[in-house]
């Protein structure tokens, strides 16, 4: 099965100048959905994952599935003022703009297994303020999974040497 076939390219979102990759049709497809999975997990294997941090919102989607496949905690990292417990942030730069993630302060234990997961690596920085609220709360990132990685965007270079996984690459 090829992926990208699942992938639709949508021009000009969110903003002028964005080539938005849409996995919409990957989630529409039980047959896509499960083999994407899998192919997230197989470089997983005989490795023990405690906590999986799945990127709001699109990063939910298959953070929950590999959690479950791992036997592993869910811990959702969201947009500020959405987590209803007390929280620490990290802010980031992503190509259209500045934002803000938050994750609980009681959801990773230090010396907590960690998988973060996010539909896409771009430029990186999501990606790495997510590992900043991780390694604060004393979690030990073992990888970072991607379903889509734009390699155009350099954005491995924010992440140092922490494994990173990608089902496609653009």
């Amino acid at each position: 099965m090829n992926l990208q076939d699942y992938i639709r390219d949508i021009q000009d979102f969110p903003k002028e100048g964005i080539g938005f990759k849409d996995i919409t049709p990957l989630l529409i497809s039980p047959e896509a959905t499960n083999f994407c999975l899998e192919t997230l997990v197989k470089t997983l294997e005989n490795i023990k994952i405690d906590k999986v941090v799945g990127v709001e919102s699109r990063g939910f989607f298959f953070g929950t599935l590999i959690a479950q496949k791992l036997n592993a905690g869910f811990v959702p990292v969201r947009k500020p003022k959405k987590l209803p417990y007390e929280t620490i942030s990290a802010s980031y730069e992503l190509e259209y703009g500045r934002d803000t993630l938050e994750m609980h302060i009681d959801a990773i234990q230090k010396g907590d297994k960690v998988l973060i997961h996010d539909d896409v690596l771009a430029t990186g920085g999501t990606a790495k303020a997510v590992c900043e609220l991780v390694e604060q709360l004393g979690g030990e990132i073992i990888q970072m999974n991607f379903i889509m990685e734009l390699a155009f965007l350099n954005g491995r270079e924010k992440l140092g040497t922490r494994p990173i996984f990608a089902a496609l690459t653009y």
